[in-house]
């Protein structure tokens, strides 16, 4: 439970995914964690989608997760089972950014 008031709840810097429930969410969950170093990931698994965040900024690389799928893997996939997102988003080929260029 967050120690912060309901009311500043808006107040984060938190970014991210929020995945439908489908066969590439253990592999972005473990992409999530491999691409981003030093961060602290959290998983917030609600059955039919799953939130995963961190502070700031969260990388998913395409090769990280065709390695986590054991199998190639096009960034369209994602942003397919993509049901919504926090912060602002960059795409490309090889991989997708989550991130604030503010912080509140």
């Amino acid at each position: 439970m967050s120690s912060q008031p309901v009311s500043q709840g808006y107040r984060n810097n938190r970014v991210g995914p929020v995945l439908r429930a489908s066969p590439i969410t253990e592999a972005v969950v473990e992409a999530a964690e491999l691409d981003n170093p030093g961060k602290t990931i959290r998983v917030d698994d609600k059955l039919a989608y799953v939130r995963i965040d961190t502070e700031g900024e969260l990388i998913l690389r395409r090769a990280t997760l065709e390695e986590a799928l054991g199998r190639p893997f096009r960034m369209s996939e994602l942003e397919v089972n993509l049901s919504s997102f926090a912060g602002r988003i960059e795409t490309s080929d090889d991989h997708v950014r989550f991130y604030y260029e503010m912080t509140l």
